[in-house]
C-alpha cells in the first residue's frame, strides 16, 4: 500500500483529473470521427452505401464465374484482371466449382459484405441469386452480368447478339448438310440465359433457314466435363440416325468432340460445330474431328466487362440506353437497349486460324 502526505494527495488527483479530462476529449474526438464517417454520402446512403456508391471511385472489381476451373472463364477473368490493373482498382476473382443455380449466392453476400466497387457475374441462373444481388446494389455496389444474364444488374455484356450466335451455327451446320439430315444440340447447363436463348434462336433460325433440317433433341451437360462427354454419348446413341450436332458451349462442344475422337466409328458421320475454345478444340481439328467452330475473344469480353463496372463505379455511367464509355484498349461502347452492351460478331476458327489464339 502506498501512503500519500497532502503534498502527493493534491498531485494525484491533479494528475487524476488530467487523464479523465484527456480521455474525455479523445471519446468525444472518435465520436466526431464516427459521426462524419456514417454521415449521409450524396446518394442518401450509409457508410457501406457511401464506400461504394458511384461518386466515391471505388474500384474494387469481383469477379464471379460460373464455376472454377472452366477454361474459358479463366480467360475471360484473366481479361477483366487486366483491365483492372489499367484503371488502377484491385481484382479479385471468387466463384463456385460447380455451376449450379444458387451456388454463386455465398461469393455475392461475401463481396457484398467486403464493400467491393463492384461485382461482375456470369450468372448460373437468371434469377436465383437476384435476391442477394439486390441486396449489393442497394449498399451500393455496381453490378455488372457478363456471359449470361440476370433479371437484376446494371448492365449486361453480351459477348454477341443471340441472333448473330444462331446465323453463324446454324448456317455452318445447314451449308454442310446441303439444307437436310438430322441434328442434336447440345448445351451447358439447362438454367443459363445465355445458353437457353441461344438454343431457343437456333431452333427457330434452323426452322426458317432449313426447314428440310430437323433438329431431334437437346440435351446438357452442366457445364462438367463427364457430363458434357456423356450428353454427346447419350445423343448420338439414342439418335443412329445423327447427322450432326451444334454445341453452343464451350464445354458441351469439347467433350463432344472428345467423344466423337474416341468413336471412330462415327467419324465423317456425325458433324460438330459449336462454341468453343481454340486452346482446347485445335488437336480436334488437326485430327478432323471437328472442321469449325466460333467464339468471340472471352479475354476481351472480361475485359470490356471490367472497364464497364469501373464506368459504373465512377459515374461515367449510369446503365441507360445512350450512355457511353471507353473501354481501354477495345475503344468506345454505347449502351443499348436494357442496359445490354455488346462485345462483337462471332468468329469463325478453322485449320487456317485456331493455332494463332491462346485462349
Amino acid at each position: 500500500m502506498r501512503i500519500l502526505t497532502k503534498g502527493t494527495t493534491l498531485t494525484f488527483i491533479v494528475k487524476s483529473e488530467r487523464r479523465r479530462w484527456l480521455g474525455a476529449a479523445a471519446a468525444i474526438t472518435a465520436s466526431s470521427l464516427l459521426i462524419a464517417g456514417c454521415g449521409s454520402s450524396s446518394n442518401g446512403g450509409s457508410s457501406g452505401s457511401s464506400a461504394n456508391s458511384g461518386s466515391s471511385g471505388n474500384s474494387a472489381v469481383t469477379f464471379i464465374p460460373k464455376s472454377l476451373g472452366n477454361k474459358y472463364f479463366q480467360a475471360s477473368d484473366g481479361g477483366g484482371k487486366a483491365a483492372v490493373a489499367e484503371f488502377k482498382g484491385t481484382f479479385k476473382e471468387v466463384g463456385p466449382t460447380e455451376a449450379s443455380p444458387t451456388a454463386q449466392s455465398s461469393f455475392i453476400q461475401t463481396a457484398t459484405q467486403q464493400h467491393a466497387g463492384a461485382i461482375v457475374l456470369a450468372a448460373n441462373d437468371p434469377n436465383a441469386v437476384c435476391a442477394d444481388l439486390n441486396t449489393a446494389k442497394q449498399a451500393g455496389v455496381k453490378v455488372v452480368t457478363f456471359d449470361s444474364d440476370t433479371q437484376c444488374r446494371d448492365v449486361f455484356i453480351n459477348q454477341v447478339t443471340v441472333q448473330g450466335v444462331a446465323d453463324g451455327l446454324v448456317d455452318s451446320m445447314g451449308k454442310h448438310l446441303k439444307g437436310t439430315g438430322k441434328v442434336g444440340i447440345e448445351s451447358g447447363g439447362p438454367n443459363a440465359t445465355n445458353l437457353n436463348a441461344w438454343v431457343s434462336a437456333i431452333k427457330t433460325t434452323m426452322a426458317q433457314k432449313y426447314p428440310g433440317i430437323k433438329i431431334v433433341d437437346v440435351v446438357y451437360g452442366n457445364d462438367a466435363d463427364a457430363d458434357s462427354y456423356n450428353a454427346a454419348k447419350g445423343l448420338i446413341q439414342n439418335h443412329p440416325d445423327l447427322n450432326g450436332i451444334i454445341a453452343p458451349d464451350s464445354v458441351a462442344v469439347k467433350e463432344a468432340a472428345h467423344f466423337l475422337s474416341d468413336s471412330p466409328q462415327y467419324k465423317g458421320k456425325v458433324w460438330l460445330t459449336g462454341l468453343g475454345l481454340p486452346s482446347e478444340l485445335k488437336d480436334y481439328v488437326h485430327k478432323g474431328t471437328i472442321e469449325q467452330f466460333g467464339l468471340w475473344n472471352p479475354e476481351d469480353l472480361g475485359y470490356l466487362a471490367a472497364y464497364a463496372a469501373n464506368a459504373l463505379v465512377t459515374g461515367k455511367i449510369k446503365g441507360a440506353e445512350g450512355d457511353k464509355f471507353t473501354a481501354g484498349k477495345l475503344g468506345s461502347y454505347t449502351v443499348g437497349k436494357k442496359g445490354e452492351i455488346v462485345l462483337g460478331p462471332l468468329k469463325v476458327f478453322d485449320k487456317s486460324n485456331v493455332d494463332n489464339f491462346s485462349f
